[in-house]
């Protein structure tokens, strides 16, 4: 097989899953060959610190999505560039195809005769981050490139730029602020799961019952959720919105990250922050944060209360209440 020229890859579509195929993305960069991502347009201000040889907007029409891609390989010089699929979708499949791009990409929605290189999923469940690498590592192989690690690092290792964390150290000064002096709440979560809602209930008490004990407590939802965020938490302090990037860079200068499993919780396991993340309707195995600072509390079908969630954070915000009073 001639030897592959460039990679595109597609990205999902939604920020935590983003945030959890960063490990992919590196293995991609590390083969040494041109990497074009092709993610939605919010994703170009989250991957500004990666050496992409360039980025393709994603829309939701697939139709689009081939006039984008068709569009980008005519620019290129490339004589044998591959595509990388991480959606199981049919339509990223047929976008990429009709686009002149053999793919590798696991088999599903009745897409295999659309791939050069069809890889079946894994039989028992893993966790979204193992299951995008195995893929990803597989297509490598199939490549005849270098071969990442067997297994994903421990930590999604999200690459930051010095303008990203200026912005959010800018945004703490504005607020009065001092980093690793505040607690970062995010009291939503798009969409539902299975019909229910993701976002934990208990938002305000826990912020009343942290502010009662001397901490600050604020959040900085994207301009769509903030009506939603302050019915939520009305006490929290509210912080303007942020791009992807600077928000990520806030989790890290926050004493404690809590959230819901949401896109919240892959951003601060991406920035490698300290986070309690919530479960109720979804499963910390599939879709918890991955990374060695997150703690996870509830299950798939048991939102924990009000009073094991303080206890949780007072546990987790011990270590800097000691650093203050030496």
């Amino acid at each position: 097989m001639p030897a592959i020229s460039a990679i595109y890859v597609r990205l999902p579509n939604w920020i935590g899953d983003v945030c959890m195929s960063l490990p992919c993305l590196d293995a991609l960069l590390d083969t040494g060959v041109p990497v074009v991502v092709c993610a939605r347009p919010w994703a170009r201000t989250l991957l500004q610190g990666y050496p992409l040889a360039d980025f393709v907007d994603m829309d939701k029409n697939w139709k689009q999505n081939l006039s984008a891609v068709r569009a980008h390989r005519k620019t290129q010089a490339w004589p044998n560039p591959a595509g990388l699929l991480l959606p199981d979708s049919l339509s990223s499949a047929l976008s990429f195809r009709m686009a002149g791009l053999p793919c590798a990409g696991h088999r599903d929605d009745g897409r295999s005769l659309l791939l050069r290189w069809p890889i079946r999923k894994p039989e028992r469940p893993r966790h979204a981050v193992e299951s995008w690498y195995a893929l990803t590592r597989q297509a490598i192989a199939q490549w005849n490139l270098r071969l990442p690690a067997e297994e994903p690092p421990a930590s999604l290792g999200l690459r930051l730029t010095e303008a990203q964390a200026a912005t959010a150290r800018h945004a703490l000064a504005q607020a009065g602020l001092a980093e690793n002096r505040f607690v970062l709440i995010a009291p939503t979560a798009t969409g539902l799961h299975r019909g229910r809602v993701k976002v934990w209930s208990g938002f305000e008490a826990l912020t009343r019952r942290l502010v009662s004990e001397g901490h600050a407590v604020v959040m900085s939802p994207p301009p769509g959720e903030t009506g939603i965020a302050r019915e939520n938490a009305p006490s929290a302090q509210l912080l303007p919105p942020l791009d992807l990037g600077a928000f990520a860079t806030l989790t890290r200068l926050a004493a404690l990250v809590i959230c819901n499993d949401s896109g919240v919780s892959h951003l601060a396991a991406a920035a490698e922050a300290k986070q309690l993340t919530l479960f109720g309707v979804t499963s910390p195995g599939r879709t918890g944060p991955w990374s060695p600072h997150a703690s996870c509390l509830g299950a798939e079908n048991h939102w924990p209360s009000v009073d094991e969630v303080c206890k949780a954070a007072a546990g987790l915000l011990e270590p800097v209440r000691t650093t203050e009073g030496h």
